[in-house]
């Protein structure tokens, strides 16, 4: 089942996340396989980096809440806000 994860920055957090990113892709390259998609919300200057948005495929939201509670950049305290719903795309890109 596909699960949307929104995470929302501190306001403080652009030095956090600079130390943190490595880390944080290691981490996802090694759920690849399981990720419908990803990346950071920026602000609309399209390049501050203000969160993060995860569409991934978990067996139920306990996993999805598993995979967030050890993601570093949550780990690290990045992120203000984590929000995990569960998701089911109608339309797809062809």
């Amino acid at each position: 089942m596909l699960f949307v994860i929104h995470m929302i920055d501190r306001p403080d957090a652009a030095d956090l996340r600079a130390e943190v990113v490595e880390a944080h892709r290691e981490f996802v390259g090694g759920h690849l396989d399981a990720m419908y998609l990803g990346g950071p919300l920026v602000a609309d200057d399209g390049t501050t980096a203000i969160g993060s948005m995860i569409v991934m495929d978990f067996s139920d939201r306990a996993a999805a809440v598993d995979f967030i509670a050890d993601e570093p950049y949550n780990r690290a305290g990045l992120f203000e806000s984590v929000t995990i719903r569960a998701f089911h795309p109608v339309v797809t890109p062809s």
